[in-house]
């Protein structure tokens, strides 16, 4: 039973922040690369971040550079997306989704092999 289940969607304001949860069962999250995706309506899902598994690098999409911060809880076998300085084109259905092996590009939706149901984030006055 691998499962990931992201958490912690909802309404903010324009400015403000929220941090998302992405818990896995079923497997080590330590082992994975995690990214983070989002689909607004009427567009192509997108990468948004991506922590590696073995060094914690980071990676951000430059719409989100300097706002957006992913990290790790190994002892909550939990990743986290920080997400500050919202702007209502953050307005999305986040994913997050566990790769083993980063064959590709970190934000190419092939490179993943679990993926998560959805969280909604609106961002909106």
């Amino acid at each position: 039973q691998v499962q990931l289940v992201e958490s912690g969607g909802g309404l903010v304001q324009p400015g403000g922040s929220v941090r998302l949860s992405c818990a896995a069962s079923g497997f080590t999250l330590d082992y994975y690369a995690i990214g983070w995706f989002r689909q607004a309506p009427g567009k192509e899902r997108e990468g948004v971040s991506c922590i590696s598994a073995s060094s914690g690098t980071t990676y951000y999409a430059d719409s989100v550079k300097g706002r957006f911060t992913s990290s790790r809880d190994s002892a909550k076998n939990t990743v986290y997306l920080q997400m500050n300085s919202l702007k209502p084109e953050d307005t999305a259905v986040y994913y997050c989704a566990a790769s083993r092996s980063l064959s590709y590009r970190w934000n190419r939706q092939r490179g993943y092999d679990y993926w998560g149901q959805g969280t909604q984030v609106t961002v909106s006055s």
